[in-house]
């Protein structure tokens, strides 16, 4: 039956007993019905208001009927096996051909009152019939129509399986789980969605501007329980089969198109009845701060409640109705059938939709001059009803139709020119707007491609364009969940209430720990660390969910520790350390002076404070046992507190034990306090390793690299270290006034004082030989080989200033005369050390010599820098000498008394206690 102008309302009484009208609220298994009834037939057809929904039947029908004998037609996507039996389409793709099928059903069919598709119900409403049955699935506000337009046809009501009742007003922050919010207006949408995302952990996004695979996606989130919450234009309301318990509406008034008004109960009824499914209740409501602006709460009114709750709504008065099969004879009688008026008084023309606005928006264009004939005027008709799928409106639409057009009139469209289009849109970068207007262009494309007479290589084509759809949805997917859902927070809030050896807590092997893959922070050694990306509501969760999970963690963590990890122990800072995180503090028994250097003792750091008592016990006696091993290298110290304590070393000795530890191992001899110390007690301290030398009191084996090292990582000497405690080190190689522990100033360059010593006993060696070859001359001359001083890497130079230090004088050799031949003559070395009291008896002569620096040792640091001032050096460069000359060779006269106070008898030994080197610590102070 056609309706050109004054359509009939029936096709008889025969056809229509075939027709069954399933109606009733949501929630009452319609769609459930007419498949199992489409099903029990040989053939079938059943049209949908949205492609999302025909995908889903789709793939239930597959499920039972097999690959092979389904199809699924819709405007961007033909899916039609050649044995196919089972078509599932959108109102718009649905053919209508009678009779064709066994069966055909109309889901939603109260559309046919929608201003904008309501025509194209309407007209499968009245046209479309299945050989053995018609179902026309609706809310029962349909009912009159259905008794006006199909007479005789059979009228079902079916009651809703649920209870839907009113819950009031309701804060964002406290909207119970599985709940959906309705929003219309893409803003509104978004700051929804971004308020659960903060209070909730997210929520998924369904719009009608997404691509259905996109909201399949955020819908099959939400089914899964990944997210609790859906956030929702009226989109939801078309069919959409969810597990919601409650609706809140975000708004109760929309913009049509034209105008912004309120929702009809209807209206308001069909997406609430949303909540519930089969025999769980819902309930709907509405959310507080969202009202008018002008405090006024966002509320319903009781007539709107009792209609919703009651399923009592005002019935359809009308439907909207637009010609069909209209004539192509030429464009004006194609517009006119178009706009023609139904004389049926249930339909009502239909508003001029935008495939019709751009067809009059064209004919009046000069592109309606190429439209000649019945096919063309055909052609150019479903050019004009490619729908507006960027929602650009009229003028723009026509723009790119009459593009198309110029493309379509002379035949097909190249291939090369379509995969060139659908390769622009083949990119996935850029924001949710950006993505959603290439989902738009692209479907634009994958209709042309779907056209059997619009594009060579259709087929091709068209797979391309769902390939690179598929891809964008799923691009806007992953961002709209990236923006819209913080998976941590949503798996916390789930798990938080769960006993914590069930909480799915995993430690990943770079240290992250997650729950389910989500990260929630890190562990730095034992001590967890909220991830640093979470905001301030998170983080109270992420610390509760550590605080319940990490215990079992760390006391696995400690157990692998203990067996195959304290090869990464390292002890710093007086700490044991664990990936740079302090594990337990060192320290210890006693107090400063007391000489105790026993066993330390460990204090656990807080970062051990989740860890069980039992396992945090065995890790501190694990690290006891491996500290005590690390420790070996401080034996000699440990001999040294020993000593300290041993009541029968006396009191003296003690005391320099007591400060030779405090000094750890090494001091100067100013600093020792020898002259309170008995020479009959020396024997005794040597065997315990002490080195009584000409500058220094040292315990050699602490001057080795591992004690040294130890020593500063453990706190107890804060002196700057020499990791490898090399025998010599540059000029500039310590920090200015932070002479490496273990070393002394030797000219520009320092020395460790066991091999100055070395060099000093070799010295001496060759001054004893001297002597005891001619005992009746007083200081006689000698000479030093500095070949020992230079093979450890001291300079020349600098060996001469670290010789002076310990009193040895030399006198410089003269240099061969010009054009002599020979070896050059040794230089000849002294030994004067200051004598007490001498100190005082050049203080007034030093103020008539003011340069300060005459007698210095060539190469000695003056003042300034800290180095001592040399005594009696002939340095010929200088200005004279100060004190007397040393004898030369065959010298009868000895030194002028004028100048020089008497001496003690010539000592061949080193320098004796009681003042002999007095004031050398200012050596080490340089």
């Amino acid at each position: 039956m056609t309706f050109p102008a004054n359509p009939r309302p029936s096709r008889g009484a025969e056809d229509n007993r075939r027709v069954r009208a399933v109606l009733g609220p949501t929630n009452t298994g319609k769609t459930h019905l007419a498949i199992e009834r489409m099903c029990g037939h040989s053939s079938g057809m059943m049209g949908f208001p949205l492609r999302l929904l025909a995908r889903e039947v789709y793939d239930r029908v597959r499920a039972i009927k097999g690959d092979k004998q389904v199809a699924l037609i819709t405007g961007e996507e033909r899916i039609e096996p050649p044995e196919a039996r089972y078509f599932l389409c959108t109102a718009e793709a649905m053919p209508r051909t009678a009779g064709q099928h066994a069966f055909v059903a109309l889901d939603e069919a109260q559309l046919g009152a929608d201003p904008e598709r309501g025509h194209i119900f309407t007209d499968r409403l009245l046209h479309a019939r299945g050989r053995e049955e018609t179902m026309i699935l609706g809310s029962a506000t349909l009912e009159p129509m259905v008794k006006a337009l199909i007479p005789g046809a059979e009228i079902t009501s079916r009651p809703r399986f649920s209870t839907l009742s009113h819950a009031g007003v309701c804060k964002l922050s406290r909207l119970p789980k599985r709940s959906a919010v309705v929003a219309f207006s893409v803003e509104q949408v978004y700051a929804m969605a971004e308020a659960l995302r903060r209070f909730r952990g997210g929520a998924a996004v369904v719009m009608g501007a997404l691509s259905p695979e996109t909201r399949n996606k955020q819908v099959a989130m939400f089914q899964s329980g990944e997210v609790d919450y859906i956030v929702a234009t009226d989109a939801i309301g078309m069919g959409l089969n969810l597990d919601l318990d409650h609706v809140a509406f975000a708004a109760l008034a929309k913009f049509d198109g034209h105008r912004k008004r309120r929702l009809t109960p209807s209206e308001m009824a069909q997406i609430a009845g949303r909540a519930g499914r089969h025999q769980r209740d819902g309930t709907f409501g509405t959310l507080s701060g969202t009202g008018k602006g002008d405090g006024e709460p966002l509320a319903f009114t009781d007539e709107e409640v009792y209609a919703i709750e009651e399923h009592k709504f005002a019935p359809l008065t009308h439907l909207f109705w637009r010609d069909a099969t209209p004539r192509f004879d030429s464009l004006a009688k194609l517009i006119a059938d178009l706009e023609s008026r139904p004389a049926h008084p249930a339909l009502k023309a239909a508003p001029e939709a935008i495939d019709l606005a751009v067809l009059r928006r064209l004919a009046a264009d000069p592109v309606a001059d190429t439209v000649r004939g019945p096919g063309n005027v055909r052609r150019f008709w479903e050019v004009c009803s490619l729908p507006d799928f960027r929602n650009v409106g009229v003028e723009q639409h026509a723009r790119f139709i009459a593009r198309l057009w110029d493309d379509l009139r002379g035949g097909y469209i190249g291939a090369d020119f379509i995969a060139a289009r659908i390769a622009e849109l083949d990119r996935m970068q850029g924001d949710i707007d950006t993505l959603q207007g290439r989902i738009a262009a692209i479907r634009a494309y994958a209709y042309i491609c779907q056209r059997p007479d619009w594009v060579l290589a259709r087929d091709e084509m068209a797979a391309r364009a769902r390939a690179v759809e598929a891809k964008l949805s799923d691009a806007l997917h992953a961002r709209l969940t990236e923006r819209f859902v913080n998976r941590r927070t949503t798996l916390l809030m789930k798990s938080l209430g769960q006993d914590a050896s069930a909480l799915p807590v995993t430690l990943e092997p770079d240290g992250h720990v997650t729950v389910e893959g989500e990260s929630i922070g890190r562990l730095d050694g034992f001590r967890f660390q909220v991830d640093p990306d979470a905001g301030v509501a998170d983080r109270r969760m992420l610390l509760a969910a550590g605080e319940k999970a990490l215990p079992a963690i760390l006391a696995s963590r400690a157990e692998w520790l203990l067996a195959e990890g304290v090869g990464e122990l390292e002890i710093s800072g007086g700490a044991i350390r664990w990936q740079n995180r302090a594990l337990a503090e060192i320290t210890f028994p006693g107090h400063p002076g007391s000489g105790n250097f026993g066993t330390p003792r460990l204090t656990l750091s807080r970062d051990l404070a989740l860890l069980p008592e039992a396992a945090k016990a065995k890790l501190e006696a694990g690290l006891a046992a491996w500290l005590d091993k690390q420790l070996e290298p401080l034996e000699p110290l440990r001999k040294l507190a020993e000593a300290a304590r041993d009541p029968e070393a006396g009191s003296q000795a003690r005391a320099l034990v007591i400060t030779l530890i405090e000094a750890r191992g090494v001091i100067s001899r100013e600093d020792a306090g020898l002259e309170n110390l008995p020479k009959e007690m020396r024997p005794y301290l040597r065997k315990l390793g002490i080195t009584f030398g000409a500058l220094d009191i040292f315990d050699a084996p602490l001057l080795k690299p591992a004690p040294r090292r130890l020593l500063h990582a453990l706190g107890l000497d804060t002196r700057a270290v020499q990791d490898a405690m090399l025998p010599v080190l540059a000029e500039g190689s310590w920090a200015k006034g932070r002479l490496p522990a273990g070393y002394r100033y030797a000219g520009s360059q320092a020395i460790r004082v066991d091999l100055a010593e070395k060099i000093f006993r070799a010295a001496f060696d060759a001054r004893s030989l001297v002597t005891a070859a001619h005992p009746k001359e007083r200081n006689r001359p000698f000479r030093v080989d500095l070949a020992l001083a230079v093979s450890v890497g001291l300079e020349a130079e600098n060996a001469r200033r670290l010789l002076g230090s310990a009193g040895f004088r030399v006198e410089r050799a003269r240099a061969l005369a010009e054009g002599a031949q020979g070896a050059p003559a040794p230089d000849r070395w002294y030994w004067r050390p200051r004598r007490p009291g001498e100190k005082d008896e050049r203080r007034g002569e030093r103020k008539d010599t003011r340069s300060g620096q005459r007698g210095q040792p060539r190469g000695e640091p003056r003042a300034k820098s800290g180095g001592p001032r040399g005594k009696g050096s002939d340095d010929p460069k200088r200005g004279g000498q100060r004190g007397p000359r040393p004898p030369r060779d065959g010298d009868k006269r000895g030194p002028r008394s004028a100048q020089t106070p008497s001496r003690p008898p010539v000592d061949t030994g080193p320098a004796r206690a009681g003042g002999a080197f007095d004031k050398l610590a200012d050596l080490l102070k340089g």
